[in-house]
Protein backbone atom coordinates (compact mmCIF):
# COMPACT_ATOMS: atom_id res chain seq x y z
CA UNK A 1 0.00 0.00 0.00
CA UNK A 2 1.31 3.82 -0.87
CA UNK A 3 0.29 5.72 2.05
CA UNK A 4 1.37 9.51 2.50
CA UNK A 5 3.47 8.24 5.35
CA UNK A 6 6.44 5.13 5.45
CA UNK A 7 5.47 3.05 8.66
CA UNK A 8 5.52 0.22 10.65
CA UNK A 9 2.60 -2.55 12.16
CA UNK A 10 1.57 -4.78 14.04
CA UNK A 11 -1.77 -6.38 13.82
CA UNK A 12 -3.77 -7.15 16.46
CA UNK A 13 -3.75 -10.25 18.61
CA UNK A 14 -7.28 -9.95 19.07
CA UNK A 15 -9.14 -9.43 15.80
CA UNK A 16 -12.37 -7.73 16.14
CA UNK A 17 -14.66 -6.54 13.28
CA UNK A 18 -13.07 -3.10 13.72
CA UNK A 19 -9.99 -2.40 15.85
CA UNK A 20 -8.86 0.64 17.99
CA UNK A 21 -5.74 2.02 16.68
CA UNK A 22 -2.81 3.58 18.60
CA UNK A 23 -0.12 5.71 16.53
CA UNK A 24 3.30 5.82 17.15
CA UNK A 25 4.77 9.29 16.65
CA UNK A 26 8.39 9.85 17.25
CA UNK A 27 10.66 12.51 18.18
CA UNK A 28 13.40 14.55 16.13
CA UNK A 29 16.44 12.58 14.40
CA UNK A 30 15.11 9.15 15.42
CA UNK A 31 12.87 6.93 12.87
CA UNK A 32 10.25 4.70 13.10
CA UNK A 33 11.39 1.41 14.68
CA UNK A 34 12.06 3.50 17.84
CA UNK A 35 8.57 3.61 19.74
CA UNK A 36 7.89 0.68 17.28
CA UNK A 37 10.27 -1.87 19.73
CA UNK A 38 7.88 -1.67 21.97
CA UNK A 39 5.01 -2.36 20.24
CA UNK A 40 4.38 -5.98 21.38
CA UNK A 41 3.99 -4.50 24.97
CA UNK A 42 0.95 -2.71 24.02
CA UNK A 43 -2.64 -4.08 24.04
CA UNK A 44 -3.36 -6.89 22.02
CA UNK A 45 -6.54 -5.20 20.44
CA UNK A 46 -4.83 -2.46 18.89
CA UNK A 47 -3.44 -1.94 15.45
CA UNK A 48 0.26 -0.40 16.55
CA UNK A 49 1.40 1.66 13.90
CA UNK A 50 4.22 3.16 14.21
CA UNK A 51 4.71 6.47 11.50
CA UNK A 52 8.11 7.33 10.19
CA UNK A 53 8.60 11.50 9.76
CA UNK A 54 9.61 12.91 6.47
CA UNK A 55 12.31 14.92 6.45
CA UNK A 56 15.18 12.68 6.02
CA UNK A 57 18.08 13.81 8.28
CA UNK A 58 20.27 11.01 6.97
CA UNK A 59 21.72 8.20 8.76
CA UNK A 60 18.59 6.85 9.82
CA UNK A 61 17.31 10.16 11.33
CA UNK A 62 14.10 11.96 10.26
CA UNK A 63 12.19 14.85 11.37
CA UNK A 64 8.74 15.93 11.42
CA UNK A 65 9.82 19.70 11.08
CA UNK A 66 13.31 21.50 11.42
CA UNK A 67 14.49 22.93 14.46
CA UNK A 68 16.82 26.08 13.93
CA UNK A 69 19.35 27.95 15.68
CA UNK A 70 20.16 31.24 15.70
CA UNK A 71 22.89 33.41 16.19
CA UNK A 72 22.36 33.29 19.61
CA UNK A 73 21.50 30.05 20.03
CA UNK A 74 18.11 30.15 20.76
CA UNK A 75 16.36 27.29 19.14
CA UNK A 76 12.86 27.90 17.24
CA UNK A 77 10.97 25.30 15.08
CA UNK A 78 9.69 25.48 12.00
CA UNK A 79 6.28 26.32 12.22
CA UNK A 80 4.97 25.89 8.34
CA UNK A 81 6.97 22.79 8.27
CA UNK A 82 5.23 21.11 11.43
CA UNK A 83 1.99 22.62 10.51
CA UNK A 84 2.41 20.78 6.88
CA UNK A 85 3.22 18.14 9.31
CA UNK A 86 0.16 17.86 10.97
CA UNK A 87 -2.37 17.60 8.50
CA UNK A 88 -0.20 15.27 6.54
CA UNK A 89 -0.61 12.84 9.87
CA UNK A 90 -4.34 13.82 10.03
CA UNK A 91 -4.51 12.32 6.11
CA UNK A 92 -2.28 9.58 7.22
CA UNK A 93 -5.02 8.54 9.83
CA UNK A 94 -7.65 8.72 6.67
CA UNK A 95 -5.05 6.69 4.68
CA UNK A 96 -5.33 3.81 7.43
CA UNK A 97 -8.78 3.88 8.56
CA UNK A 98 -9.60 3.27 4.40
CA UNK A 99 -6.81 0.54 4.29
CA UNK A 100 -7.15 -1.03 7.47
CA UNK A 101 -10.24 -2.72 9.83
CA UNK A 102 -9.26 0.36 12.39
CA UNK A 103 -12.73 1.68 14.27
CA UNK A 104 -12.60 5.73 13.55
CA UNK A 105 -13.82 6.34 16.93
CA UNK A 106 -11.09 4.87 18.80
CA UNK A 107 -8.00 6.18 17.57
CA UNK A 108 -5.27 7.09 20.14
CA UNK A 109 -1.64 8.72 19.17
CA UNK A 110 1.07 8.23 21.57
CA UNK A 111 4.04 10.98 20.56
CA UNK A 112 7.48 11.41 22.05
CA UNK A 113 8.97 14.59 22.05
CA UNK A 114 7.86 16.67 18.70
CA UNK A 115 5.89 13.42 17.99
CA UNK A 116 4.03 14.78 21.21
CA UNK A 117 4.00 18.51 20.43
CA UNK A 118 2.42 17.00 17.10
CA UNK A 119 0.03 14.78 18.55
CA UNK A 120 -1.16 17.66 20.72
CA UNK A 121 -1.57 20.18 17.55
CA UNK A 122 -3.49 16.81 15.45
CA UNK A 123 -5.89 16.03 18.69
CA UNK A 124 -6.89 19.54 19.37
CA UNK A 125 -7.49 20.88 15.58
CA UNK A 126 -8.99 17.14 15.13
CA UNK A 127 -10.97 15.87 18.31
CA UNK A 128 -13.03 14.49 16.18
CA UNK A 129 -10.86 11.95 15.10
CA UNK A 130 -8.70 11.41 18.05
CA UNK A 131 -9.97 9.64 20.90
CA UNK A 132 -7.10 9.44 23.14
CA UNK A 133 -2.99 11.30 23.01
CA UNK A 134 -0.28 9.89 25.04
CA UNK A 135 2.10 13.03 24.78
CA UNK A 136 5.44 11.98 26.20
CA UNK A 137 8.24 14.63 26.98
CA UNK A 138 6.46 17.35 25.06
CA UNK A 139 4.40 20.39 25.42
CA UNK A 140 1.34 22.61 23.50
CA UNK A 141 2.86 24.84 20.67
CA UNK A 142 -0.02 27.12 20.20
CA UNK A 143 1.38 28.36 16.99
CA UNK A 144 0.85 25.32 15.09
CA UNK A 145 -2.54 24.88 16.18
CA UNK A 146 -5.53 25.63 13.55
CA UNK A 147 -6.34 28.89 13.55
CA UNK A 148 -10.28 28.11 15.25
CA UNK A 149 -9.26 25.36 17.35
CA UNK A 150 -11.02 26.95 20.33
CA UNK A 151 -14.39 26.70 18.75
CA UNK A 152 -14.01 22.54 18.79
CA UNK A 153 -15.52 19.85 20.67
CA UNK A 154 -13.34 18.36 23.09
CA UNK A 155 -15.78 16.26 25.19
CA UNK A 156 -14.65 12.58 23.55
CA UNK A 157 -11.00 13.83 24.14
CA UNK A 158 -8.65 12.61 26.54
CA UNK A 159 -5.18 13.73 27.26
CA UNK A 160 -1.98 11.42 29.12
CA UNK A 161 0.88 13.71 29.51
CA UNK A 162 4.79 12.85 30.87
CA UNK A 163 7.67 14.89 31.63
CA UNK A 164 10.97 14.34 33.26
CA UNK A 165 11.92 17.02 35.89
CA UNK A 166 15.40 16.50 34.61
CA UNK A 167 14.84 17.03 30.66
CA UNK A 168 17.03 19.03 29.04
CA UNK A 169 15.94 18.89 26.06
CA UNK A 170 12.38 20.50 26.66
CA UNK A 171 11.87 22.00 30.14
CA UNK A 172 9.85 20.47 32.36
CA UNK A 173 8.61 24.44 32.83
CA UNK A 174 6.67 24.44 29.24
CA UNK A 175 5.60 20.77 30.08
CA UNK A 176 3.41 22.61 33.22
CA UNK A 177 1.42 25.15 31.09
CA UNK A 178 0.12 21.40 29.78
CA UNK A 179 -2.70 20.91 32.20
CA UNK A 180 -3.97 24.64 32.42
CA UNK A 181 -4.12 25.02 28.96
CA UNK A 182 -6.06 21.82 28.67
CA UNK A 183 -7.98 23.06 32.00
CA UNK A 184 -8.88 25.78 30.22
CA UNK A 185 -10.56 24.28 27.10
CA UNK A 186 -12.36 21.89 29.45
CA UNK A 187 -9.97 18.88 28.04
CA UNK A 188 -9.93 15.77 30.10
CA UNK A 189 -6.43 15.03 30.95
CA UNK A 190 -3.88 13.88 33.23
CA UNK A 191 -0.39 15.16 34.07
CA UNK A 192 2.31 13.78 35.66
CA UNK A 193 6.00 14.08 36.32
CA UNK A 194 9.36 11.76 36.84
CA UNK A 195 12.76 11.82 38.01
CA UNK A 196 14.39 11.35 34.75
CA UNK A 197 15.51 13.50 31.55
CA UNK A 198 14.29 13.55 28.34
CA UNK A 199 13.09 9.57 27.71
CA UNK A 200 10.57 6.98 28.43
CA UNK A 201 10.88 5.03 31.57
CA UNK A 202 9.44 2.00 32.94
CA UNK A 203 7.36 3.81 35.26
CA UNK A 204 6.04 6.09 32.62
CA UNK A 205 4.85 3.03 30.08
CA UNK A 206 3.26 1.16 33.22
CA UNK A 207 1.12 4.52 33.71
CA UNK A 208 -0.07 5.50 30.71
CA UNK A 209 -0.45 1.32 29.71
CA UNK A 210 -2.90 1.68 32.74
CA UNK A 211 -4.42 5.01 31.77
CA UNK A 212 -5.03 3.48 28.35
Amino acid sequence: MNLSLNYLVREPKIKLDKNPLLLLLHGYGSNAEDLFSFANELPDEYYVIAAQAPYDLQYGSYAWYAINFDADQNKFSDNEQAKSSRDLIASFIDELILNYPIDAKAVSLLGFSQGAILSYAIALSHPEKIKNVIALSGYINEDVLEENYRNNDFSKLSIFASHGVVDQVIPVTWARKTKPFLDALTVDSVYKEYPIGHGISPQIFADFKNWL
